[in-house]
């Protein structure tokens, strides 16, 4: 059987001492290829150094996670859109809404998303959605926007058989 790891920011630090042996660890056990979501401006250059070593296994996306929006999130966006323009990326992710931890940027991280889901669409990119504590918020972003070929993956889902379904019926 043949697995995908859809979500891993192997390139964190935390990974640092044991990455090469853990990297070796999932292909025995049979993952056939990671995908890494970008978090932030400071996290795209070791992103990219673990695709550059890694090019047949590990795959880079380009996107600002909402728990890095804040108040200057549009000259963050500005650097996730200079590097999609650089170059090719398998996604756009990991974008989002977080109402977990802090919900004093929600505006500014559902601008962020909708900037980003416009950035997919044009760019003809799948989108990796993080939602925590946002889903139904999440939801209804996209079914106003019911674009087709948009489509992604949920992570971290912890909503309900009737949320998985709506998540399907928009193409995710």
């Amino acid at each position: 059987m043949e697995f995908i790891d859809t979500h891993a920011h192997l390139y964190a630090d935390t990974f640092g001492e044991d990455r090469e042996a853990m990297l070796e660890r999932a292909r025995q056990a049979g993952i056939q290829a990671i995908y890494l979501p970008n978090i932030d401006a400071s996290s795209i250059g070791p992103m990219l150094e673990l695709e550059a070593t890694h090019p047949d296994y590990c795959f880079a996306m380009m996107g600002l996670h909402p728990c890095s929006v804040g108040a200057d999130f549009r000259e963050a966006l500005a650097i996730i859109r200079e590097w999609l323009d650089k170059r090719h990326f398998c996604a756009i992710g990991e974008i989002g809404i977080d109402l977990y931890w802090d919900k004093s940027y929600r505006i500014q991280q559902e601008e962020a998303f909708l900037v980003q889901v416009q950035w997919a669409m044009e760019l003809d990119l799948p989108i990796v959605i993080h939602a925590r504590e946002s889903l139904d918020i999440i939801l209804d972003l996209l079914d106003s926007l019911r674009q087709p070929g948009l489509r992604g993956i949920f992570h971290c889902f912890s909503g309900s058989e009737e949320q998985a379904h709506r998540i399907q019926d928009l193409g995710f």
